[in-house]
């Protein structure tokens, strides 16, 4: 029966094709339909023309790091719509996974449609309003970047500037905290353009002491340094995919707890982005407790699926071991850059950032010269500094995959 429905209703559209084609064309609209044959004046160009072509990397920097295998397959998984059940239960898993990365319980936990830039303007531009006052600690560029951000939608902003991988005391900040009133503070925890893990503990009480939220960036650091979001009571945290987690840049995990949820949800005027607007956002991830998800933009399918199999082998791995194994190879890369004669930029071994090493320019070197020497005789990326720290440190990243071949490069042995 579909068959024959089929193909009669095959029949009736050439027979119409046919009848159309057979009308008599009208003297204005036959140059009409020319013009519109030969509009193309600009030739297919040249390079569309030729297969993709992408040499292979060791990338050492500071992010993207090298993809999985596994991930790449993840990602490389045929495209489902993006309101499909299917694709809420993979939105659910990441939630989840998430979670677990942060060690967190907020339900209003989701990822980003875009990199680590996405979720750091979500988090300013959510919880500030034009006018009122910010706290950023700066001590490399992320701060810069997040001062920048409050800046430019109006808020009030105060700083707190060292120099890069320079580490502000709990006194210091409760100072600052005291001084400006802020309804926001923002903390680098893997500060990657200096190589910094930066001390947590008691911040997060300070902020509840002084009615502050709490913000803090572990882009370069979750997955390679403990961070334990409940327990250290911090409001809001992000991360990126690209980097300890091992995904393709393009997605942003956030999440925000309950104290952070009042105060966003509970706003004179509406967030200077729709893109990020977490009243639709809340929605689309199911945080919100309506029946419906509705839908707000198109999310990056491909890069949920493979954000989703990186923290799967983060699940897997286990947190512990994934922060001992990070520290364990760092641990070697140090000590054979430092028996080489080289000098590390951050001396104190406890506040190194393990997936991010930086190691101070010799004098007399020129680092952009080293960098491209390197890239061209060993196909490998190193990064020399961001923002504040440019030309002052070289920037070697330690991301999962590429843990084992850093440490072969420096001529000491892996763990494996």
């Amino acid at each position: 029966m579909q068959r024959t429905l089929f193909r009669r209703g095959a029949l009736l559209a050439q027979k119409a094709a046919v009848e159309v084609s057979l009308l008599p064309m009208s003297a204005p609209i036959q140059p009409r339909l020319d013009r519109a044959m030969s509009s193309v004046t600009i030739p297919p160009p040249e390079c569309m023309l030729r297969p993709l072509e992408v040499p292979f990397r060791y990338l050492f920097g500071p992010g993207p790091s090298n993809v999985p295998p596994r991930v790449l397959a993840a990602g490389g998984r045929g495209i489902i719509g993006h309101l499909h059940p299917e694709m809420y239960e993979i939105m659910n898993d990441i939630k989840k996974g998430i979670q677990y990365a942060f060690q967190t319980q907020n339900n209003m936990t989701i990822a980003m449609s875009g990199s680590g830039h996405a979720a750091m303007e979500c988090a300013v531009f959510n919880t500030v309003e034009p006018g009122e006052s910010v706290l950023v600690a700066v001590n490399g560029i992320w701060g810069e970047r997040v001062a920048e951000i409050a800046e430019r939608m109006g808020a009030n902003v105060h700083i707190m500037v060292k120099a890069p991988g320079g580490v502000f005391s709990n006194g210091e900040i409760e100072k600052a905290l005291a001084k400006h009133k802020p309804v926001l503070f923002f903390l680098t925890h893997g500060e990657s353009s200096a190589g910094l893990a930066h001390p947590v503990d008691g911040i997060g009480d300070l902020c509840r002491k002084h009615n502050t939220l709490f913000l803090v960036d572990t882009v370069a650091s979750l997955g390679a340094s403990p961070i334990f979001m409940d327990q250290q009571n911090i409001d809001i945290l992000y991360t990126g995919s690209q980097k300890a987690l091992n995904a393709p840049p393009g997605t942003a995990p956030i999440s925000f707890n309950e104290r952070a949820c009042q105060k966003m949800f509970n706003r004179k005027t509406k967030p200077v982005s729709y893109l990020f607007d977490m009243a639709h956002l809340s929605n689309y991830w199911g945080n919100d407790g309506q029946p419906a998800r509705l839908y707000h933009h198109t999310g990056p399918v491909s890069g949920f699926f493979s954000l989703r199999e990186s923290l799967a082998i983060l699940a897997e791995k286990g947190l512990e071991e994934s922060w001992r194994h990070h520290r364990e190879v760092a641990g070697y890369l140090w000590k054979g850059l430092e028996d080489m004669g080289l000098k590390l930029f951050i001396q104190n071994k406890d506040l190194r950032l393990p997936s991010v090493t930086t190691i101070a320019i010799p004098e007399g070197y020129n680092w952009r010269e080293m960098l491209q020497y390197i890239m061209k005789h060993h196909n490998m990326e190193m990064t020399g500094g961001l923002g504040p720290s440019t030309g002052m440190v070289s920037v070697r990243g330690m991301l999962k995959s590429a843990l084992t071949k850093c440490v072969l490069v420096w001529g000491r042995s892996s763990l494996e």
